[in-house]
């Protein structure tokens, strides 16, 4: 597909399709996650946006930081290119795996001392009672 065929997006179209705000991808569009094409005052994305803005949004959802995340993307355009933003990408994963994990051992740590006060205070009524 040429780029005079390519299929592009106005700021309403993109956001609808990602069901973001207006002023989120604008805020992306100033972090330089997004480099939209101006005709006057109108915005005109293209593909590469689309995408851009799928790869934030999913980096968001799976906890990396706007600055992880754009250094993820930007390496694919640049050196060490594809199998480096790859291995980047893996091992922010096996980092962010990790946190998770941890966060899950607190969770289950303290739903146990949860359930050890519950028990105790349901003693403590029934003595009382």
């Amino acid at each position: 597909m040429s780029i005079a065929t390519e299929r592009t997006w106005s700021i309403t179209e993109l956001a609808r399709e990602h069901a973001v705000t207006l002023r989120t991808i604008r805020f992306y569009e100033d972090r330089g996650l997004l480099s939209p094409e101006r005709r006057g005052i109108q915005r005109v994305y293209r593909n590469r946006d689309q995408v851009r803005l799928a790869l934030v949004l999913r980096g968001r959802r799976l906890g990396f930081s706007l600055d992880e995340i754009a250094r993820i993307i930007d390496m694919y355009d640049s050196e060490p290119g594809e199998a480096g933003q790859l291995r980047y990408l893996l091992s922010q994963i096996a980092a962010r795996r990790s946190e998770l994990e941890q966060r899950r051992r607190d969770i289950a740590d303290t739903l146990t001392e949860l359930a050890e006060v519950e028990r105790r205070c349901l003693e403590d009524l029934a003595r009382l009672g």
